[in-house]
């Protein structure tokens, strides 16, 4: 399983794209679309029609990252389509790539710790 760094920004597109595109039409769609700077070095997730793909595009430092999934049987849990990216937690990123619901999850609160 891909897990990030839990300080990576994490960028769910929450209309479907068109499939075909690699990923210098994807890092297109990050610039025109979310402007945003596809070589930030944030994670993009795109979605397929029938949500049973997806794809995630990333600027490692050296260049650019597609990565494809494809669920078996069932169908990633997608938001409501709305103008620009919905922000994704870690824990919901690594809810969404195993194919569970991903709106149930609550990252949890954590917190350094107080010295006294």
């Amino acid at each position: 399983m891909i897990s990030p760094a839990s300080n990576f920004r994490i960028y769910l597109a929450s209309e479907p794209v068109d499939f075909r595109k690699g990923m210098d039409g994807l890092a297109a769609c990050v610039a025109n679309s979310f402007e945003l700077d596809p070589y930030s070095g944030a994670i993009y997730v795109f979605r397929s029609r029938r949500a049973d793909r997806l794809k995630i595009l990333v600027w490692d430092g050296s260049g650019l990252v597609l990565i494809m999934k494809r669920l078996s049987g069932k169908r990633f849990t997608w938001p409501k389509p709305q103008a620009g990216p919905v922000t994704l937690s870690k824990v919901q990123f690594d809810a969404l790539f195993e194919g569970v619901d991903w709106t149930q999850v609550a990252a949890s609160n954590s917190r350094k710790p107080v010295f006294l």
